[in-house]
């Protein structure tokens, strides 16, 4: 929103959310019908080519997106390196409504206006005129128009929304208040109307010149620079018929300098042309060298779903806790087609790259669902796939690598020892966080707490967990024989008396891990608190009942550029996992590993997290 919003700044129907798509309803029916009811002779290629159309552009408009967020994420060439946060991506969730727009207008166009009614495939002079139209009038209008808005009255009413944002991305470049963007398309249909004013319009022309608009929009906004240096050397006048990303920035950071749309000779002639264009491009195509990583978290994809929660997915979608609604249900399809692709072509990617006192955090991804890390067919190729990041992370200078979800256990990689077995050389240490998120734990058992009851999966968190509750002579229950007779056998003789095994479910906390059934759940009293010590949640949810959080704690405020979640935690919250990682080598220079079987003490831990601003995120579902 502006910051002195005016006239027709929200658009028609921001009221409707998604249910705007039902705008184009009567139209395609209409379009469709008339198609499908017409003679070959008299059938509209172009007013039948319009949803397919709009359905491209929403394609092709994600393509950039998440392409654009990959790179960042992992490119030297990013050119603003400031933060981007989470209310860039609320401001920027309705980029599709520009393209509503577009597809109204179409229709509309080809309903009323003379000579733009069925089209021909090609038309080699309304080429060339659409080409001098854009040239001459759009360029030079929109730039003027463009200074315009510059000025304090029109800025603070209307473009102040899009200058918003300093760190750009392709959709920021159709952000803006409805009476702006509406202009805007005023301009572009000169091209348009001049055309079918003359007869001289094509179908190739108006899908060309809607591509030629998008790609221009978004490769200037994206952020890294992509244009090769070698175009210009060819055709050195060049350089006034394009802009780079790098020169768009600078009209991003600056505010006063380089207005053109998409051609920067107008800069050059009315002297608006900012002088450090040209070394800000030189310097962001060849990279930032002081660009380094220090920590790598290291997690996997989820539920089939999770592809489309990931940062280089749906930018909306990722900046909230991820909970599988109908919307990606609908998507699913699409999403099933990529699990085969994960046993091809998968190879562990980067998603993420954070910045904390200094110091620099990626996620990476290794391309497996859930689902694959319980078949035993899998794990050589998961533990191929783990080691090559754990070593890949060691090349790039990285000095500790954390072992998130399901990348870490005792059946998998006896969590995370048989790396170090095998390159016993290692120098990058490997985390799996077990002492901060017992510290968690142990944090949320209400104060006064005399026993608690343990039911779930066997792994070393239970274990550590046991010991330490045993230890401050906290009686430890289970309804697990086999649970039960591991404990009792690995706790020192004065701590057995604390561990027993029972056969009811009388204790109001609960630690519960993998595995945890439903029937177990239903046999617990009302008000018990079910506090997880799994990497997931429980799947089940009593309504009388209170459930905590997975361990996690909310980052400090200088954390940055953290706008999406972390599956389903909310906004700057996330995982113990993730966070043990940062404080253990990052921030406390810590020369150990945190795997296998050892564990970093939890007072230790907890006090260092307290100490950098970490605090534990206390969620409870109690109603």
């Amino acid at each position: 929103m502006a910051s002195q919003p005016g006239p027709f700044t929200n658009w028609p129907w921001h009221r409707l959310g998604n249910f705007k798509y039902a705008l184009l309803a009567p139209f395609v029916a209409h379009s469709v019908h008339k198609f499908v009811t017409s003679n070959e002779e008299e059938r509209d290629f172009f007013n039948f080519s319009i949803l397919p159309i709009l359905l491209l552009r929403l394609l092709y408009s994600q393509l950039w997106i998440s392409i654009s967020r990959y790179q960042t994420a992992r490119s030297k060439r990013r050119i603003v390196t400031k933060s981007l946060d989470f209310d860039q991506v609320d401001r920027e969730r309705n980029w599709d409504d520009q393209i509503i727009l577009t597809a109204l207008l179409m229709y509309l166009g080809n309903m009323f206006i003379p000579g733009a009614q069925k089209l021909p495939w090609w038309n080699t002079k309304g080429l060339i005129l659409a080409a001098l139209l854009h040239i001459g009038p759009v360029e030079f209008l929109y730039y003027w128009f463009h200074r315009a808005l510059h000025h304090h009255f029109l800025y603070s009413r209307y473009h102040s929304h899009h200058h918003a944002s300093i760190v750009t991305e392709p959709i920021t470049s159709v952000i803006h208040p409805f009476a702006e963007e509406f202009v805007y398309f005023l301009l572009f249909s000169i091209p348009f109307l001049s055309l079918a004013i003359i007869r001289a319009g094509s179908i190739v022309i108006a899908v060309g010149y809607l591509v030629y608009i998008d790609f221009m929009n978004y490769m200037g906004h994206c952020n890294f620079e992509m244009v090769p240096n070698l175009i210009f050397r060819i055709f050195p006048p060049l350089k006034y018929l394009m802009y780079t990303p790098s020169f768009h920035s600078i009209h991003h950071t600056k505010f006063q300098a380089n207005y053109s749309l998409f051609m920067p000779i107008y800069d050059y002639i009315y002297g608006t042309y900012d002088k450090t264009s040209d070394s800000l491009y030189e310097k962001s195509l060849k990279g930032r060298e002081e660009m380094k990583t220090d920590v790598v978290y290291l997690t996997h994809l989820t539920s089939i779903q999770s592809v489309f929660h990931l940062r280089l997915g749906f930018a909306s979608v990722a900046s909230r806790p991820y909970i599988s609604g109908l919307h990606l249900w609908i998507i699913s399809p699409f999403s099933y087609l990529l699990v085969p692709l994960t046993w091809i072509f998968g190879t562990t990617f980067s998603i993420e790259r954070n910045n904390f006192n200094k110091r620099s955090m990626e996620t990476w991804v290794v391309p497996r669902y859930s689902f694959q890390y319980m078949a035993k067919l899998e794990k050589s190729t998961i533990n191929r796939l783990i080691e090559k990041a754990i070593l890949d992370a060691e090349k790039m200078g990285a000095k500790v690598l954390s072992l998130g979800l399901f990348n870490q256990g005792e059946k998998l990689n006896r969590y995370g020892e048989i790396y170090l077995s095998k390159n016993p050389r290692m120098k990058i240490k490997i985390v799996d966080g077990t002492g901060l998120a017992a510290a968690l734990i142990l944090n949320s058992i209400p104060e006064g707490t005399k026993r608690v009851l343990l039911i779930g999966k066997l792994n070393k968190l239970a274990y550590y967990l046991s010991l330490v509750l045993c230890q401050r002579k906290i009686q430890v229950e289970t309804v697990q024989k086999e649970l039960y007779e591991f404990l009792k056998l690995q706790l020192p003789q004065e701590m057995k008396d604390f561990m027993l095994l029972s056969d009811s479910y009388l204790s109001k906390v609960w630690l519960v891990g993998e595995g945890l059934r439903y029937t177990d759940q239903m046999k617990a009293a009302k008000d018990v608190h079910f506090i997880p010590y799994s990497q997931f949640p429980p799947k089940f949810v009593r309504k009388d009942c209170i459930y905590h959080s997975t361990p996690a704690m909310v980052v400090p405020k200088a954390f940055e550029n953290l706008h999406s979640c972390e599956n389903w935690l909310p906004r700057r919250v996330i995982s113990a996992w993730r966070a043990a990682g940062i404080i253990h080598i990052q921030l406390e220079k810590w020369e150990t590993h945190e795997c296998g079987e050892v564990v970093t003490p939890i007072d230790k831990v907890w006090h260092s997290a307290l100490k950098h601003g970490f605090t534990p995120f206390k969620y409870t579902s109690e109603i």
